[in-house]
């Protein structure tokens, strides 16, 4: 948090100002290990490597005044808009990922806790009666699906989990005349399929990478899953203050121009996906497709990801001689996968462009990544985001390194000795990249 001094300094919004108050900001304590993350709505539904709250909260403190504006372009589980709209700002978050904008719109808007009580209770006396007619709920599931989408659900859920959850389903539809009602009850669904452990479909855990089926998994009734979680989730959205109206979460690529003016955000923090590291649909996925979205839709979709492992014909920016020099190590290695890494950082050039322009000038852009290791190189994605940053006209205030709590953290791998998995060896630590815009 911003000391008094610092706060009555940026009021005045001068360039030195803002720029002490974030360099005071990094050189602090940024770990947060002793400290809970799981109250407001942050642990309404898990998400895959997600930063603690208190870190966006630090920087939206220190950094901006209640009212003013702040931006998350990549927003994923949406941890900086919650922070944003508990603090008292304008939250604007975007994403392209279906499930990222369910979620983040849920968690930033309050229920009402008496009114999700009674037909969360409805709906569940609902989805009793219907899967007693078991050959009519399979038939739905044959009529609802395509092939494909079919032959994913059948791999991964059990014939009797499948019919608990269309049945949840089907009693969530009857309840659609609020849409507000209808995305929380949709988001509960989903908490219970998409977990570490102990989710109801056939999956050991997705939170890893590559998620694998459990033939003798331990069968979990989806339906008392769902009441557990129901009213765990509506007490806690029930506490949320009354100003979501000042959220705005839209599907929208961060590498397009926004949908913003010039120099009308305050503030940006975001979190982009690491190079070659976690794939968030492999998980999303096992919801997305209940809600009707196909799964080779959701394929071509997470093609299009930053960070996703498919080639485009796009053509390449100029990049800085530091980037290409990684790029060109590594294409000793393995072409391809350098092709991929260039395609990661053209993408990032392109979303930090958009960033500069939004940001007013004199105000911060911080942003949180990791380092990978792609075929044995360890590429410091930091170091060469930050070049990329300059080069687009930011200043690069510090870069601080911050220890990962992988205990707490929903990470894709098991913290384990002799674990030889790319992604364990290189998520230990994470660097928040602090710029500046200068004045023009």
């Amino acid at each position: 948090m911003a000391t008094p001094q610092l706060r009555v300094s940026l009021e005045r919004k001068t360039q030195s100002a803002i720029h002490k108050a974030l360099a005071v900001i990094l050189s602090g304590d940024l770990d947060f290990h002793s400290q809970a993350s799981n109250y407001a709505s942050h642990s309404l539904h898990a998400f895959a490597a997600k930063f603690p709250p208190q870190l966006p909260r630090l920087f939206i403190e220190g950094l901006t005044e209640k009212g003013e504006t702040v931006l998350d372009p990549m927003m994923g589980s949406g941890t900086t808009i919650v922070e944003a709209f508990l603090c008292g700002r304008r939250a604007i978050g975007f994403d392209i990922d279906p499930l990222s904008l369910l979620i983040c719109r849920v968690k930033t808007r309050p229920v009402d806790l008496l009114e999700a009580a009674w037909k969360g209770h409805r709906l569940l006396n609902t989805a009793v009666k219907l899967l007693q007619r078991s050959s009519t709920i399979d038939k739905i599931i044959e009529q609802r699906y395509s092939a494909a989408s079919r032959e994913f659900i059948n791999y991964w859920f059990s014939r009797q989990t499948q019919r608990e959850l269309m049945a949840l389903l089907l009693a969530i539809e009857r309840e659609g005349h609020n849409d507000e009602l209808l995305d929380f009850f949709r988001v509960v669904l989903s908490s219970i399929i998409i977990t570490k452990s102990g989710g109801v479909s056939l999956a050991y855990d997705l939170a890893h990478s590559r998620p694998h089926r459990v033939e003798k998994k331990p069968y979990r009734d989806a339906i008392k899953a769902f009441e557990h979680r129901l009213s765990k989730a509506a007490a806690l959205l029930s506490q949320l203050p009354k100003n979501s109206k000042s959220v705005l979460v839209k599907q929208h690529d961060c590498r397009e121009r926004m949908p913003l003016a010039n120099e009308s955000v305050h503030l940006i923090v975001t979190s982009p996906p690491y190079a070659n590291a976690i794939d968030y649909m492999r998980a999303h996925k096992f919801s997305l497709v209940w809600f009707g979205e196909d799964i080779e839709a959701l394929s071509d979709l997470r093609s299009t990801y930053i960070g996703s492992e498919r080639l485009f014909e796009k053509d390449i920016p100029l990049l800085p001689s530091s980037v290409r020099r990684a790029i060109s190590i590594l294409e000793a290695k393995d072409a391809r996968r350098a092709k991929v890494l260039e395609r990661y950082f053209a993408d990032m050039r392109a979303g930090l462009e958009e960033m500069y322009r939004v940001l007013e000038s004199n105000r911060c852009c911080i942003v949180v990544v990791g380092p990978s290791t792609i075929r044995g190189q360890v590429v410091r994605t930091h170091a060469l985001l930050a070049d990329i940053a300059e080069s687009v006209g930011f200043r690069t205030v510090e870069i601080a390194e911050r220890r990962l709590d992988r205990n707490r953290r929903m990470l894709p791998a098991a913290f384990r000795r002799n674990n030889n998995s790319q992604i364990e060896n290189r998520m230990h630590n994470e660097f928040i990249l602090g710029f500046q815009k200068p004045a023009s």
